[in-house]
């Protein structure tokens, strides 16, 4: 074996003890934990009561309105959104149906869709926009200092980085 390594049922090698957390990593994964959990609620709740959305939808309504054109393939916008393609596509079927979204097929390439932001789903963002961010000001910006935001941005661009280059993990 490898230096006390079994492999594992894939095999991999299997350590013979897991490395636990430290008490100091232990409050640092909770308290991100409960940041992914609890932020992404209030930000939900938010946009469902002030605008008549879910914060995905928001995202897509954001993602199209960034994008040359107001056009996306639905497989980019789904990568901005890091949401299924299933999921989207139920998304933008409902803003599609308020007026908001339009999907069509892309000129260049017949087997890709493209949804495309019309005037009227950016007027609706324009107008969830400001409690949104007000929401995220509110819960976020003015509860750190100008240092921890911007120790914020860089712990969250290299974990950001880390899951971008990272092998898949096999199931």
């Amino acid at each position: 074996m490898d230096g006390g390594r079994d492999p594992g049922r894939d095999g991999r090698p299997v350590t013979a003890e897991p490395r636990w957390l430290q008490a100091s990593e232990r409050t640092a994964w909770r308290g991100l934990i409960g940041v992914m959990t609890r932020l992404p609620a209030a930000l939900d709740a938010q946009l469902r009561q002030d605008a008549g959305l879910s914060h995905f939808e928001y995202s897509v309504l954001v993602g199209l309105s960034e994008a040359p054109h107001r056009t996306l393939a639905m497989a980019r916008l789904a990568d901005f959104t890091c949401g299924s393609l299933s999921r989207l596509s139920h998304a933008v079927k409902r803003l599609e149906g308020k007026g908001w979204v339009r999907r069509t097929p892309c000129p260049a390439d017949g087997r890709v869709t493209n949804a495309t932001l019309t005037d009227l789903g950016f007027e609706k963002l324009a107008a969830s926009a400001p409690g949104h961010v007000e929401t995220v000001r509110d819960l976020v910006i003015e509860a750190l200092s100008r240092d921890q935001l911007d120790q914020l941005g860089a712990i969250c661009g290299q974990i950001l980085n880390r899951l971008d280059t990272a092998p898949p993990r096999p199931r």
